[in-house]
């Protein structure tokens, strides 16, 4: 038996590759209030802790009266184009299947929007292997708060000890950490420093190295 057999994904950043939807949807509404679009790049940066604070952020202070109708342009144009860029990150698939064979089962804890994340794992062919997603309006608290990670280990009848909190950024590594629950920080999302700099118990560059520390519970060296 491997040594985690319940992992839990982050979804944008960890599981798909959503930054470019984001940010497409981010500049829709910057130039529906009259306010210049942004460089991708920056907007990326801002990702992870829900929609009103990636859209604070892009605000800055000097807008920050326009957050109400910033969210009410984005969140409809944002749901309307959840797919039409964002993808699985390369190398998943066979893990995920390798893993599936193994017994590993799987889970998504993010802090977007239940429906819409529910939306993106079906729209990529998933379905059937995340049936347990806590999105970031599921419970009433958002990562880093550890309920949604405590819901899915219950839910799962899996301990916390066999559990894996998979994240690209700190605030995954902290939830898992608030929750008892190991954790793998991935280097290929949009906060690698946030996550390096970060207490993850291991850190990975490409997603074939989940398959060992899944089923040995080694800590790989740190990067």
């Amino acid at each position: 038996m491997n040594a985690f057999t319940h992992v839990v994904f982050d979804l944008d950043g960890t599981l798909v590759d959503t930054k470019d939807d984001l940010a497409d949807a981010v500049n829709v509404t910057l130039r529906a209030l009259g306010l210049p679009p942004q460089d991708r790049r920056t907007l990326w940066g801002y990702v992870g802790h829900g929609a009103r604070v990636l859209l604070e952020r892009a605000l800055g202070a000097e807008h920050a009266h326009l957050l109400e109708p910033a969210v009410a342009i984005f969140m409809p144009w944002y749901r309307a184009h959840l797919l039409d860029r964002s993808a699985l990150y390369p190398g998943l698939v066979p893990v995920l299947e390798s893993l599936a064979e193994e017994g590993t089962v799987f889970s998504v804890l993010t802090n977007k929007p239940e429906d819409m994340s529910r939306a993106i794992v079906h729209g990529l062919g998933l379905a059937a292997r995340f049936p347990r997603i806590v999105g970031g309006d599921s419970l009433g608290a958002k990562k880093p708060d550890p309920s949604g990670l405590l819901r899915l280990v219950e839910d799962v009848a899996v301990p916390a000890a066999r559990t894996l909190m998979v994240g690209d950024s700190a605030i995954d590594v902290t939830t898992g950490r608030n929750a008892g629950v190991a954790t793998c920080g991935v280097l290929w999302g949009f906060s690698g420093p946030s996550v390096r700099d970060s207490a993850a118990d291991v850190l990975i560059a490409v997603p074939e190295e989940l398959l060992g520390v899944c089923r040995d519970g080694v800590v790989a060296e740190r990067r």
